[in-house]
């Protein structure tokens, strides 16, 4: 008997990349440029500078792309990963000036049964 679960708020995943790389040298900069493409090309969308998100339906896919992106690590600089899920992703207050706005909301999701 096959058994299908919902997509749960708790079970989905947000992961944030943030990054603080050097851009002094012709070569630092390349290497800045190739990971941000590399992010890009793994479906992360920039949120921030130098803070991408990639939404995630389980821990085990998130997972999957947080070693990617070890192995994809440039050689100076400092790179962080965050994983939450999407309860607390839907938590985040934006604010743009002195106005609180509503963060963007996640894709639209599938049901088939």
């Amino acid at each position: 008997m096959v058994t299908f679960e919902r997509f749960s708020e708790y079970r989905v995943m947000w992961i944030l990349v943030f990054f603080d790389l050097p851009t002094e040298t012709q070569k630092d900069k390349r290497a800045y440029a190739d990971f941000r493409k590399a992010l890009q090309r793994d479906g992360f969308t920039m949120f921030q500078f130098s803070i991408y998100v990639r939404h995630c339906g389980s821990m085990e896919n998130a997972e999957v792309h947080m070693r990617r992106i070890k192995s994809l690590l440039p050689p100076y600089g400092k790179v962080g990963m965050l994983c939450i899920t999407d309860k607390q992703f839907a938590n985040i207050q934006l604010f743009y000036g002195r106005k609180p706005q509503k963060p963007n909301a996640p894709g639209q999701q599938l049901e088939l049964f």
